[in-house]
């Protein structure tokens, strides 16, 4: 708008009045302080800089930060939709599962684990969860030799970190009439392993059979024995009958799984489940040393499922194994129930 004064208005003054005779809109200038000039008209270069822009110029010139933030959501979004999807999300491990850190695959030690320790001279009789039940009989003392099961599996698992070979054997001198025999013994140790709750449910891991026609050296020897040899191979401190991982036994310098008869005849009091169960258990907790996870877990919930690395033929309960293994268990007040598996809701 143009401010001019009309002389014919009413008594001759001169009334201010508002023409339209500009077209251009009222608008604020960039530099306030600009007023003052000779009513210099504003350039338009702004608009020749945007048609000179390209399309990406243009988007950032329009949204700023914004546009650098966008393709990073877009991505974070990829990420979150594609782990919905498909269940590969990271989360906490179920109750039962392996807490501890990622195992020492094919770590080479001298250490046997879950021997009694060392030092605990005095035995609670008043505590009897580790003590074994009653039941059928077992073989007391056998030759200290092993013989190998004839047969052999397929590779189980993907065995993305290593893919273990084991053989099973049975201790000459033990009778293993009374469970099926030396093939049920072996049947009980392929099918577990080869369970999807068990350790194959990580795909770092693949396990393959092979018997004494294997030119190869395995990597576990998985072997049922009799009470006085696994004292010998794993130690006995206290009147406790257990089995063990010893990587290094014999003059052989061989990695053997000692299963302790005794144990797969009887079970365990603190193991509230059916004998075989207590079995499965204990091919998985001895086998899961063997593969690298070398300390136990407590129960991680009440009333939860059992970590497979609770030393549970002694108990369930982090108060009384604290007193078994006090390096890596406190005691808590925590009790779980009895687990078979790694993975058990697999």
């Amino acid at each position: 708008m143009k401010v001019t004064y009309d002389p014919d208005r009413r008594g001759g003054n001169r009334t201010p009045v508002l023409r339209d005779d500009w077209r251009e809109p009222l608008r604020a200038q960039r530099d306030p302080l600009a007023w003052g000039g000779a009513g210099r008209v504003r350039s338009n270069r702004d608009n020749t800089r945007w048609r000179k822009q390209s399309w990406l110029g243009r988007f950032v010139s329009t949204y700023g930060w914004r546009a650098y933030a966008l393709p990073a959501l877009v991505a974070i979004t990829g990420v979150v939709l594609y782990q919905t999807v498909t269940g590969t999300s990271a989360s906490a491990p179920a109750s039962g599962q392996p807490v501890q850190g990622p195992p020492k695959i094919g770590a080479v030690g001298t250490v046997i684990i879950d021997a009694p320790p060392r030092g605990l001279t005095q035995f609670d009789a008043s505590l009897p969860t580790g003590m074994l039940p009653n039941g059928g009989p077992f073989t007391g003392a056998g030759a200290k030799s092993w013989q190998v099961v004839p047969g052999g599996t397929p590779q189980i698992g993907q065995g993305t970190a290593k893919v273990f070979k084991y053989t099973v054997e049975v201790e000459n001198g033990v009778d293993p009439t009374a469970f099926g025999g030396d093939d049920a013994f072996a049947a009980m140790v392929d099918q577990t392993l080869a369970n999807p709750k068990s350790w194959v449910h990580d795909a770092q891991f693949a396990f393959v059979r092979i018997d004494a026609n294997d030119k190869s050296k395995p990597d576990i020897r998985i072997s049922l024995s009799s009470p006085m040899t696994v004292r010998e191979g794993c130690g006995y401190e206290f009147p406790l009958e257990t089995s063990c991982y010893n990587p290094s036994y014999g003059a052989g310098v061989e990695p053997r799984v000692f299963i302790n008869e005794a144990r797969w005849v009887r079970g365990a009091l603190s193991f509230q489940g059916d004998v075989g169960s207590y079995r499965q258990y204990l091919i998985n907790h001895e086998v899961g040393h063997a593969i690298g996870y070398l300390r136990h877990e407590p129960c991680d919930k009440p009333g939860g499922l059992a970590p497979i690395m609770m030393q549970q033929t002694f108990s369930t309960s982090d108060d009384d194994n604290a007193k078994f293994d006090p390096e890596f268990v406190k005691p808590d007040g925590k009790t779980c129930r009895f687990n078979p598996w790694p993975y058990p809701i697999a």
